[in-house]
């Protein structure tokens, strides 16, 4: 059996993840980023609880007009203020909670569907 080195169509794979890192390609991030196929914005400026969220966090994510936003909130799955949620949902913007390893699951399945999805992980 002959094994190849699969490379994405994206830039920007997620590795792995949990609550406190994440890796982005071949890097170790270890505070909050968001990221989408071909962008990555490393100084997202986020608290680490998932309950001081407000709408104002999501804007540089849906400045990059995802269809999606898939949010990873740590080690375990915390939903946010129910106004972060309304921010996507008002614009037709799809969001899913869940904890950071399924978020960089999912992200990277959707990414290699050539979908426009943005993952935004909480790292504390």
């Amino acid at each position: 059996m002959q094994l190849s080195h699969e490379r994405p169509d994206y830039a920007w794979v997620l590795r792995g993840a949990d609550g406190r890192r994440a890796r982005v390609n071949e890097r170790v991030l270890e505070r909050s980023f968001a990221l989408a196929p071909d962008q990555l914005l490393e100084d997202w400026p986020a608290p680490a609880a998932p309950g001081a969220l407000e709408p104002a966090h999501l804007e540089p994510l849906l400045a990059l007009a995802p269809e999606l936003v898939v949010l990873g909130t740590g080690e375990r799955q915390v939903f946010p203020p129910p106004a972060v949620l309304a921010a996507c949902l008002t614009r037709g913007i799809g969001i899913e909670v869940m904890d950071n390893a399924a978020a960089a699951r999912t992200y990277n399945v959707l990414a290699g569907e050539g979908r426009r999805v943005v993952v935004a992980l909480l790292l504390g």
